[in-house]
This record gives C-alpha cells, structure tokens and sequence, in this order.
C-alpha cells in the first residue's frame, strides 16, 4: 500500500474509519521498516487508542551471526485510525537472544 495516498480521499477526520488490529500490525511494521530501513521482526504489542493504535514493533538494528547476538531494538508506534504512522520512539535495546527475567 502507498502510505503517502492512503488519506486523499478527504475523509482524514472521520472518526468512524478505523483500520483492523490486523491491518494496523501490518502498516505498524512496514512503515517502520521504510522509515528505520531496517527488517522488522514482528509486533510484540498492539493496543487500541482514542485515536487509532499504539504497537510495539520489534526491529534488527544490527544483524549479526549467529543470529542470537544480533542487536533488536524495541519501538512504539503511533498510527492514526487510518493506519498511518504519527509518532514512534525506541524504547529499548537488547541482544536478540536476551530473555526478560
């Protein structure tokens, strides 16, 4: 999907269009790999808003091998309720074969 055209309807403000939890994982981690140009390894996170939907999105910042050393890094993402990335931020680093204690 083109993100850039996904809104030249005029209908940006209507609050009754709302994209699918699936839909918003899918434009959550494909806008985010264009925009960081790295790959996306999944949503670990996603939760409904007044104003769309917030994902955490987990990235590969830095690729090495083996593959459990490689650097993932934790993002929020913001979309509107058209799919739309607003605002993301990282919110943390970690090798990918760290497990949470």
């Amino acid at each position: 999907m083109d993100w850039s055209m996904a809104a030249k309807d005029g209908k940006d403000d209507d609050p009754g269009v709302r994209i699918s939890m699936p839909e918003a994982m899918r434009a959550a981690t494909a806008q985010l790999s264009e925009l960081l140009q790295s790959e996306a390894g999944g949503v670990s996170a996603l939760k409904s808003t007044d104003r769309g939907w917030t994902a955490n999105v987990e990235v590969v910042e830095i690729a090495r091998i083996p593959d459990t050393t490689s650097v993932m890094a934790s993002y929020r993402v913001d979309l509107d309720g058209r799919g739309r990335i607003v605002a993301y931020e990282r919110t943390h680093r970690y090798a990918r074969g760290q497990v949470d204690r």
